[in-house]
């Protein structure tokens, strides 16, 4: 039901916190190498790519040119995501975060720069600044049903004190309708005093309404929630949860079906130890209906766990995703597993692993 296979492991340097495209045949990875997960003293964006569904890999190459931190105002890479452009490029984002507290704190800076490939991910481009500011940015989004086609749009986060000294979690969005030449933003999205939203993950539905799901951190296991927008990413409303108990990075997008995949981190919170965080990496289908839902109680889900990780220090669950023309889902993943640090995995399956219609 489910295949998996081996991406990228090197015993030698901790891998995480992966993204994937598809051009053609060629699946593309890209993922952060640090010394550890709480190690950031150095940090390198890596590429790999499989022309065979995951059966063999290449070496892993860099991306990004490493960073070297010697105290905490040093900036390091973070989490990388990439995108497949119709024009035939490759793109991708990654923050490069310095200072206390993930860069919110007075002094700190969470920069946004870009890579692009026109040769299929071997080869790599100088960074190109923009103007986004946050962290955990989701992957450069093209709209292509609303008013708006052809508009990249990508969120951040970050978690500021405000002018009364009030620390809330918020996530904007930035626009280019020129290719990333020149951004618009930042559009707030949302962002509550008694919720800790971030990781936002942009979808365009069929008819052009765009949904935005985001992880919530209070490490309660909270639902996913989502807010709206009907034009274009610039303003955005209501916020909701949706049925996805305990879910961390959500990454969604349509299936060929019509249907919704959202891959993520299942993590129910408790008792915040190493030993027992970041366990399971779950697939939850759902649908456009329950996605457009103005509550709870009018969506549904099935869930998929897709793997377990079995360390003594676990941590997995950030994805990335591809389908093929054929209908094939591969998702990569970072895990530790059966490795001294972590590696990335990949998993293939179909949409029937979610359910056997009564005529099969």
């Amino acid at each position: 039901m489910i295949a998996k296979y081996p991406v990228c492991r090197d015993d030698a340097i901790y891998h995480a916190w992966p993204d994937m495209a598809l051009q053609g045949d060629r699946m593309i990875c890209v993922f952060s190498e640090c010394p550890d997960h709480g190690d950031r003293s150095y940090t390198r964006i890596m590429v790999t790519h499989s022309e065979d569904r995951g059966r063999t890999w290449t070496t892993k190459r860099p991306v990004t040119p490493g960073l070297t931190k010697h105290g905490p105002d040093d900036p390091h890479w973070n989490c990388p995501r990439v995108t497949a452009l119709d024009d035939g490029r490759l793109v991708v984002i990654v923050d490069k975060v310095s200072g206390a507290g993930e860069g919110n704190k007075p002094g700190g800076r969470q920069t946004n720069w870009m890579f692009f490939s026109d040769d299929g991910g071997l080869t790599w481009s100088d960074a190109v600044p923009t103007p986004i500011e946050g962290i955990v940015p989701d992957k450069v989004t093209v709209l292509r049903y609303g008013s708006q086609p052809g508009r990249w749009l990508v969120s951040a986060q970050t978690c500021r004190a405000d002018e009364k000294g009030e620390e809330i979690w918020r996530s904007y969005a930035w626009f280019s309708d020129n290719e990333g030449l020149s951004w618009t933003g930042p559009c707030f999205i949302a962002g509550r005093s008694d919720l800790k939203l971030c990781e936002g993950s942009f979808l365009e539905l069929p008819d052009g309404e765009l949904v935005c799901f985001f992880r919530e951190n209070s490490r309660m296991g909270r639902d996913a929630y989502k807010v709206f927008s009907r034009d274009g990413g610039v303003t955005w409303e209501g916020l909701v949860e949706m049925p996805i108990p305990a879910c961390h990075r959500p990454v969604a997008g349509m299936l060929q079906s019509g249907e919704v995949l959202v891959t993520y981190r299942y993590e129910p919170g408790g008792r915040g130890r190493r030993e027992n965080w970041a366990q399971n990496v779950f697939a939850s289908l759902t649908d456009v209906e329950s996605c457009k839902a103005r509550s709870r109680a009018e969506a549904s889900t099935r869930v998929l766990p897709l793997d377990y990780d079995r360390a003594d220090r676990p941590d997995t669950g950030y994805t990335g995703w591809v389908q093929f023309p054929d209908g094939e889902i591969h998702v990569v993943t970072y895990i530790v597993d059966d490795a001294p640090k972590g590696q990335i995995r990949g998993y293939a399956f179909r949409e029937s692993a979610f359910r056997i219609s009564s005529s099969d």
